[in-house]
């Protein structure tokens, strides 16, 4: 049976630090806590930070696993941390050292950023990336990017030719072609725990805010707010409220049931707020929700279900409905029953029939599950893109 523990210390600040982080300035900054999950006993671990924009704030999660023969693979690392390399090497001393570190995605800035970085603290780890990997504004090397240039691989299209193979095998969605760039993620199936990992193609979303944002619930209790002049009150009710809200921005940027104020009003507004202060953004609050809010959150929530995030739905994977389809298939040959995904909810008990069913979107035969309302936003970035040529068109559904 599945166990799970939470590994959580009271530490000095700077082990949290992150000194990369003006190559991608998400919030937290400098200052990343690292929660390790037991998932598996002796077996599987999550290792969980957090990122955001505007305090939508949202879990990043790598996966380690042991490695039958000894050692352990990492799969999508988070940054190293003094915090979270120690909590490596505390598995490292039990199960043996760090031997693979696997990129799966080539769009995710916010997972590359990280790799060359956690390398380096694991000199004897091999590298493996996902193929089609580019940059931008210029396609550099990953020498350049800071991978390790004597030990990073590119994961070949046969998954039986890499050193894990008896333990690990894959399949590789994509590329997706986007105009400027490419999308592609590589899922992981794990056998002997019968684990799928993967990155941003499936989510699950909790009811209430994961551990790791409990940690620090400012950005909770600032979205709990219902217009600047309401004070931050930390209660569980605001935590889990401010939660729903940060995942409906964090999913459809501006949801049907959220209005923008003008900004003559947002300003006249914070002359007024209780908190002014740079940490409550001088208090700048240039939005309200209506009544009906959180009627949108549990239709994007449906009891846990597993969903392909509306952003992939409306700007990504609509560009390859068959080739999706495909990959799909391969997938749910597998026997998983546990889904490990890079952000929101984790662990989830989940079947290849349930994976499958996320991606009905994709087929004419079935009704959208979300409201079409909450779309509106991505529509117009897709209707903007496509205008100004910068994305190719989606394709029919199949």
């Amino acid at each position: 049976m599945a166990t799970e523990k939470t590994q959580v210390q009271r530490i000095p600040s700077k082990d949290w630090n992150w000194s990369f982080w003006p190559l991608v300035p998400l919030y937290p900054y400098n200052k990343r806590r690292t929660l390790r999950v037991e998932v598996l006993q002796d077996t599987l671990w999550t290792f969980e930070q957090l990122q955001g924009i505007l305090y939508v704030t949202v879990p990043i999660r790598m996966s380690v696993l042991r490695l039958e023969a000894g050692g352990l693979l990492v799969y999508c690392p988070v940054a190293p941390t003094p915090e979270c390399i120690r909590l490596v090497r505390e598995l490292e001393v039990q199960h043996g050292n760090v031997k693979y570190i696997i990129l799966p995605t080539i769009s995710g800035l916010e997972h590359k950023v990280f790799v060359g970085p956690f390398a380096r603290h694991f000199p004897e780890a091999q590298v493996f990336v996902a193929p089609n990997q580019w940059s931008f504004p210029l396609n550099l090397p990953l020498s350049w990017l800071g991978f390790p240039a004597n030990r990073t691989h590119i994961l070949p299209e046969d998954s039986s030719k890499t050193p894990f193979a008896e333990e690990f095998d894959y399949a590789i969605l994509g590329p997706v072609e986007l105009g400027p760039g490419r999308f592609e993620e590589v899922v992981f199936f794990h056998a002997r725990s019968r684990t799928l990992l993967l990155t941003d193609t499936i989510v699950s979303i909790p009811k209430d805010p994961p551990p790791i944002l409990n940690l620090n619930p400012y950005p909770l209790l600032f979205h709990a707010r219902d217009s600047a002049l309401d004070p931050i009150e930390d209660t569980p009710a605001n935590r889990q409220k401010g939660w729903q809200r940060i995942s409906l921005f964090a999913f459809y940027f501006q949801p049907s049931a959220l209005e923008a104020i003008p900004w003559g009003q947002t300003f006249r507004n914070a002359a007024k707020a209780p908190n002014r202060s740079k940490k409550a953004y001088f208090g700048l609050f240039p939005f309200q929700w209506q009544k009906n809010w959180k009627s949108a959150f549990n239709a994007l929530r449906d009891d846990g279900r597993l969903l392909v995030a509306p952003v992939l739905q409306a700007l990504i994977l609509n560009r390859a409905p068959k080739e999706t389809l495909n990959w799909v298939e391969k997938v749910t040959c597998w026997n998983f029953q546990r889904i490990i995904p890079a952000h929101f909810d984790s662990p989830l008990n989940a079947n290849p029939q349930e994976f499958q069913q996320a991606f009905n979107f994709l087929k004419k035969l079935y009704p959208p599950i979300l409201p079409e309302a909450d779309f509106a936003t991505l529509r117009e970035i897709d209707t903007q893109l496509l205008r100004l040529g910068i994305v190719p068109p989606a394709q029919d559904k199949v």
